[in-house]
């Protein structure tokens, strides 16, 4: 995604702040509430009597993750403001897609954006529950001093280009995108993006397979209490261990590789995921999400929103540009690079 289409997602998100979240009574859920241990009689089930999660399900959402600046002291929108923020996402997501002009090394057009998104339930102005202000938490020292080298070392290159001389371990914080290792929305964990926010979930009395359109990655999660692998058997997904409480689905996952997508908002290998997967009703699926990672922020902090369910079948998300196009995304960048210093020895010599 180039540094324009995310300027303008961002731009779009200041005023399209309302959350798809599942009604508590009109009040924002707290992440420290557990799913009752009780079995609920209205939630669907499969035929060895777990809840039934199975199903292909959507988790687009016009919801900035974070709660924009502009809305720093409110957490609810009116229905008023809501109508006004569906209204404006429809209209900056089909301007992208004319606009269709992404420029750069490895890509492409984006005229398969979502066209526009719902505010339904409480309408929180942030997907973050926790904590309450609705925005990350702040970095540890670390964090930031890792950050301000990386950008030192990217200056002047978009999200999508390799880091100047960087080849194929260095990409940029894009890289496993651009390579088509992750989608832009997938991570884990799963955060809406601008499309394909698609997710198939299937189910064995002792698996659970989560299966995300972009890019057709699957998650394995035994269900049998089975103890994580060792720090030795890292992972891109990491490695996902998965119980019930109650109606809650819990899926427990560490041992990460390195980074996944979600390195833009600063995960690294020593982050540590917990999601629960709940069934609301026949069409719709809450989940909800802790990141740990005191090497990256300075406490936990959680997220939550809805799924709905959406007809399929799921198609495969074919991406291998990243792949087959290695050499020419390379090359490209080495030209720029070069045509760069050129530029910039004329003018000392003048």
């Amino acid at each position: 995604m180039s540094d324009r289409r995310l300027a303008a997602i961002g731009a779009a998100a200041v005023v399209a702040a309302a959350v798809l979240q599942v009604p508590v009574a009109g009040q924002a859920p707290s992440p420290a509430t557990k799913t009752t241990t009780a079995p609920s009689t209205a939630v669907p089930r499969t035929e060895w009597g777990q809840p039934d999660l199975r199903g292909i399900w959507n988790f687009g959402s016009a919801t900035p993750l974070q709660r924009p600046d502009a809305l720093a002291d409110k957490d609810f929108l009116t229905d008023e403001e809501a109508a006004a923020v569906e209204e404006q996402t429809a209209k900056t997501r089909s301007d992208e897609s004319r606009a269709n002009s992404c420029g750069g090394v490895g890509n492409y057009n984006s005229f398969w954006y979502d066209q526009g998104g719902k505010v339904v339930g409480s309408k929180r102005t942030s997907l973050v529950v926790d904590p309450p202000g609705g925005r990350i938490p702040s970095l540890t020292p670390a964090a930031v001093k890792r950050q301000a080298a990386e950008r030192e070392a990217r200056a002047g290159v978009s999200n999508d280009a390799p880091t100047p001389g960087g080849w194929l371990e260095e990409l940029g914080p894009a890289g496993l995108r651009v390579r088509c290792m992750f989608g832009n929305n997938s991570g884990p964990p799963m955060t809406p993006g601008p499309y394909n926010n698609n997710v198939q979930l299937f189910q064995t009395p002792g698996y659970v397979v989560i299966l995300n359109e972009q890019i057709h990655n699957a998650r394995i999660v035994p269900l049998d209490g089975r103890p994580h692998l060792g720090q030795h058997m890292r992972q891109w997904s990491g490695d996902s261990r998965g119980h019930w409480e109650g109606d809650a689905l819990v899926v427990d996952t560490t041992n990460f590789l390195r980074e996944t997508v979600f390195t833009f908002y600063g995960s690294g290998a020593n982050m540590h995921l917990v999601e629960r997967f709940r069934r609301v009703d026949a069409d719709t699926l809450s989940y909800e999400y802790t990141v740990t990672d005191p090497t990256t922020w300075t406490r936990p902090w959680t997220v939550q929103f809805p799924m709905s369910r959406t007809r399929g079948p799921l198609y495969e998300y074919a991406c291998h540009e990243g792949n087959y196009g290695l050499l020419a995304i390379l090359s490209g960048a080495r030209a720029q690079e070069k045509a760069a210093e050129e530029a910039a020895n004329k003018k000392r010599v003048k």
